[in-house]
């Protein structure tokens, strides 16, 4: 799918033009896709002008909620299919989302782009194919290409997430030229994908699956000893975990998918927000 070219509004982007207006201002300075960029926008009193087209003023926008021109007006980044799926804007200006309401990335410290980059250098991507299991917004992904992979193979079986990836300009585009090729994205469920990888084609790999609760397949001895068949020797993976509260859930996950991971032939220690493992 086509990555989405015109403005995206949260609401102090959207009361900034509008005030503007206002004041007689005959144009506006500032970015419309969330600091990638900056520009400006040209202010008449019924509408105004971006990158050569026109919009018109949106209404009032809600808060925590990132919107897009969908030829008709400004609409909300979300769908319901089952569970309401949500991009949703940081002050670090690179977006998360939330499924359900629970967000799905970390943004309370620092820039989920910068915590996606400290974990990809981990597993030192320059030069090699990288499997990446759950893509995501893609920004693992991302990082690898600024580190100079020389390959991603990256999975995602949520069809609602690789629309947003279109509407999000932090997640790469395979098809741009920035990417040189280097990034294959597949709709695909990586439990299943995996096993049509030929043995050791990988030289790094990065799982960052859905919580244990949904996505129980993905943190299972199967699906380990498939990596580990996947995984050239001495190959890294950096496996996100989270931290659950092991005194409310009754269980050290880390700790647990550690242990697998030894079992399927990996050495593995807790690191960051998981475990890394590379492969004896």
């Amino acid at each position: 799918m086509p990555h989405y070219t015109g403005p995206l509004l949260v609401r102090d982007a959207a009361e900034a033009l509008l005030a503007a207006r206002d004041r007689g201002d005959e144009a506006w300075q500032g970015s419309l896709d969330l600091g990638v960029s900056q520009g400006e926008a040209r202010l008449h009193a019924d509408d105004w002008m971006w990158k050569g087209e026109r919009y018109p003023y949106p209404d009032k926008l809600k808060d925590r909620t990132l919107y897009y021109w969908d030829e008709d007006a400004f609409s909300p980044i979300s769908r319901y299919a089952g569970s309401l799926i949500k991009l949703v804007p940081s002050e670090w200006g690179v977006p998360t989302f939330e499924i359900d309401g629970i967000k799905m990335l970390p943004t309370s410290r620092e820039s989920p782009l910068d915590d996606a980059r400290r974990k990809v250098a981990l597993v030192e991507p320059r030069g090699k194919v990288v499997l990446d299991t759950c893509g995501g917004l893609g920004y693992f992904a991302a990082c690898c290409l600024q580190a100079g992979a020389a390959r991603i193979l990256s999975f995602e079986k949520n069809a609602d997430v690789l629309w947003l990836r279109t509407l999000n300009p932090w997640s790469p585009d395979p098809d741009a030229p920035d990417s040189g090729g280097r990034l294959q994205l597949a709709h695909a469920d990586v439990s299943q994908a995996i096993t049509t990888l030929p043995d050791t084609s990988v030289d790094a790999m990065l799982h960052d699956p859905p919580r244990f609760g949904i996505a129980g397949e993905l943190y299972s001895q199967a699906f380990y000893d498939q990596l580990a068949r996947v995984l050239r020797k001495g190959g890294r993976l950096f496996h996100y975990t989270g931290s659950p509260n092991k005194l409310t859930s009754g269980r050290d996950v880390p700790r647990e998918v550690a242990r697998r991971l030894e079992k399927a032939g990996f050495k593995a220690q807790l690191a960051l927000d998981g475990v890394l493992a590379s492969r004896r």
